[in-house]
């Protein structure tokens, strides 16, 4: 990075939060939390009882049975992440781009982070012929892979990976003695889950991968961390298990009794919970659609989003309206848009991408603004993006990417 004097600038002293959902909490979470407020203590290491068989009851009801004695639980996934990853020892492989928070553990340990391309229809997952070569080529130099991690539902593209795709990668990885850690935070909040196939790695290869899950993807308030990982059966799975809890232990990650109670509730999805989620992923499918609209419009790159609440745009042919605003890399892209935009717009170099590349992830909870009954309000409406807040945020958005759109046609060098 050529800046990081300025404060939020160094490559991990900034880690964009995971795209909040801009909406109130659930006044039944609110309850329960509430009721376990007097409880001044924490969850043992790794979680009750209770939390990881309501986290196994979650798991069950998408076809990946568990154990709870294979269940851990943190407060947030970066503990679980970090654990995982000094457990296993050896290099990481994760996608280009990925979440930002992923490769930052791996260099506070001090080991390497390699980055495989994923193929252009999504991104999460890598091209397995990329992640052969990277492969071959960090063995090659004295390197020893051990994890991959991925994520199916992604940030930051918001793409969802297909099938096909993922069973050739998993093989792949599988043949090279990987262990996939698998970050299924988003795979809650499929916009059309009737058109959109999510499979998870552990359904192929159920020895060899760790999922993991933070509820702030659809169950729980970013504000309050809670985070599952589902281990493999086997001997093996029981090992890295025992070896992350002591890691766990060392970290001092537990998580508060409140929040505990609150997680158990919500992966219990009573109605209220599983009615938000499904009122929540409406209104951002809808926000995400309109935003991704609003870029292509202006001339940008995006590939369509099809889960979370994020869209990942690619501003390379605009670069002569950026050239002409002294934008020349991503850290002054995400500077100049967050200005202009009113809202985060962290640049792609945050989630691996080169500093070169003029990409940003978009967070449309960003676009959910007014008081908490305003933001209320979104949910119930029939058509929140005709709703005065919603509807001015848009417009600036749509406005803001017009005017680049109009400068890189007048900077434009002749033909």
């Amino acid at each position: 990075m050529r800046r990081t004097a300025p404060e939020g600038h160094g490559p991990v002293r900034f880690g964009p939060p995971l795209p909040e959902d801009g909406l109130p909490v659930l006044p039944e979470l609110s309850a329960v939390l509430a009721a376990a407020a007097s409880r001044g203590g924490h969850e043992p290491v790794g979680g009750s009882r209770a939390l990881r068989e309501a986290a196994c009851g979650y798991w069950d009801r998408r076809g990946l049975h568990c154990d709870p004695d294979r269940v851990a639980a943190a407060p947030g996934s970066p503990a679980l992440l970090l654990a995982l990853t000094a457990a296993l020892g050896g290099d990481v492989l994760v996608p280009r781009p990925c979440a930002a928070w992923w490769a930052p553990y791996a260099r506070l340990l001090g080991r390497p982070a390699f980055h495989v391309p994923t193929p252009p229809e999504s991104g999460g997952v890598p091209d397995p012929y990329a992640l052969l070569e990277t492969v071959r080529r960090v063995r090659a130099e004295g390197g020893d892979p051990r994890l991959l991690v991925l994520s199916v539902a992604d940030d930051p593209t918001a793409t969802v990976a297909p099938p096909e795709l993922l069973h050739e990668t998993v093989e792949a990885a599988q043949g090279e003695g990987l262990h996939l850690v698998s970050d299924e935070t988003w795979r809650d909040t499929l916009h059309d889950p009737h058109d959109t196939v999510l499979l998870s790695p552990a359904e192929m290869v159920p020895d060899r991968v760790t999922v993991v899950t933070d509820l702030a993807g659809a169950l729980l308030p970013p504000g309050w961390p809670a985070a599952v990982a589902r281990f493999p059966a086997g001997e093996d799975g029981a090992g890295l298990h025992a070896r992350v809890l002591d890691i766990l232990t060392a970290l001092d990650a537990r998580v508060a009794a409140p929040i505990a109670a609150a997680a158990g509730y919500a992966l219990g999805e009573p109605e209220p919970v599983t009615a938000r989620v499904r009122t929540a992923v409406r209104l951002h499918a809808l926000l995400a659609a309109e935003a991704h609209t609003a870029v292509i419009a202006a001339g940008a790159l995006a590939r369509p989003p099809r889960s979370g609440r994020h869209l990942y745009v690619d501003l390379a042919p605009l670069r002569p309206a950026l050239t002409a605003h002294g934008v020349g890399d991503a850290q002054e892209l995400e500077d100049f848009l967050t200005a202009r935009l009113g809202m985060p717009a962290p640049g792609g170099h945050r989630f691996g991408d080169d500093l070169e590349a003029p990409r940003v992830r978009l967070s449309t909870g960003a676009l959910v603004a007014g008081s908490d009954t305003e933001r209320a309000e979104c949910l119930t409406s029939p058509t929140p993006l005709e709703l005065p807040q919603v509807h001015r945020a848009l417009i600036r958005l749509k406005s803001v990417f017009d005017d680049l759109r109009d400068d890189a046609q007048r900077w434009e060098p002749p033909r």
